[in-house]
């Protein structure tokens, strides 16, 4: 998110202290803000092949257009599963993909923007489209169900419900997160309906009895929530892919740089040490007195 403001804040800089008035506005801040972006992507790679564990995007919140029907074109684009494909492409075959398949500029404004021929730009459209489409999930195109199904697991989710959350999970259903090893977070992730339900009915309860939150809310423009301690802080988000009427991913972003721009963030550790604790509590035998 702070990268992406940077580039913004960079390029209007750039428009702001041009000497001369471009002939296209659109074109001039069009390639400014790409090849910035195309640096900064470069370096976020480097630093990447260091970071601890699975890498996701920062969560987005907010409805980046007030348009429904842009929002709603693209919000296939903005998911987190999108956006880690995405991250498959080169930095040139994302610019390019990004200005062509989302906001459909045209090769000779694209090959201005990146400084490529035309005939390169088209190879490198063609190499990134076949990257996304091999990888690409097939979402449900009812939303309502959807939104639906989300709204029946985090109800069973809130309550701890086994035998709900099973039936809500596909059968190899993965969940995974992202912590960058600043947060408590599974190693390699959790596989399977069972293991998966037994895991959120052992951590959700309890967790509500020391007076955390789950808020359902969009997330990249998926169902999703965001989980508050006792306090309104930031512990996480938690955004679902479905298909077939069943959840076959649960992604979590933990990692506390990540979560900055949804409000303040809560100790994740410290939310887990007395989340357990309350397990342990409640699952102790209460203490009679001796006949």
């Amino acid at each position: 998110m702070s990268e992406a403001e940077d580039a913004v804040q960079e390029t209007w800089l750039r428009w702001d202290g041009s000497p001369i008035t471009p002939a296209s506005t659109k074109a001039f801040l069009s390639a400014v803000v790409t090849r910035i972006s195309i640096d900064v992507l470069r370096s976020a790679r480097v630093r990447r092949e260091e970071y601890v564990g699975p890498w996701f995007p920062e969560p987005l919140m907010a409805d980046p257009y007030q348009d429904p029907e842009r929002s709603a074109e693209l919000a296939d684009s903005l998911s987190m599963a999108a956006l880690l494909l995405l991250e498959r492409l080169s930095p040139l075959e994302r610019a390019v993909f990004v200005l062509r398949e989302v906001f459909a500029f045209g090769f000779p404004e694209i090959a201005s923007a990146v400084g490529r021929s035309e005939t390169a730009c088209r190879q490198l459209a063609v190499r990134a489209r076949r990257h996304m489409d091999e990888g690409r999930p097939r979402f449900d195109a009812d939303r309502k169900e959807r939104e639906e199904l989300a709204e029946r697991f985090f109800d069973a989710f809130r309550e701890g419900d086994v035998d709900a959350l099973r039936e809500l999970l596909a059968a190899d259903v993965h969940m995974v997160g992202d912590s960058g090893g600043k947060a408590p977070q599974w190693a390699r992730g959790i596989v399977g309906a069972g293991n998966v339900a037994r895991l959120l009915a052992a951590i959700v309860p309890p967790f509500g009895r020391i007076g955390g939150v789950v808020e359902p809310h969009r997330v990249n423009g998926q169902p999703g929530a965001i989980l508050r301690d006792r306090d309104g802080r930031v512990l996480n988000t938690v955004v679902l892919d479905v298909l077939d009427g069943r959840i076959q991913t649960i992604r979590s972003v933990i990692n506390p740089d990540k979560l900055g721009h949804v409000g303040p963030v809560a100790d994740a550790r410290a939310v887990l040490r007395e989340t357990w604790q309350a397990r342990r509590d409640a699952d102790r035998p209460e203490e009679r007195p001796a006949p």
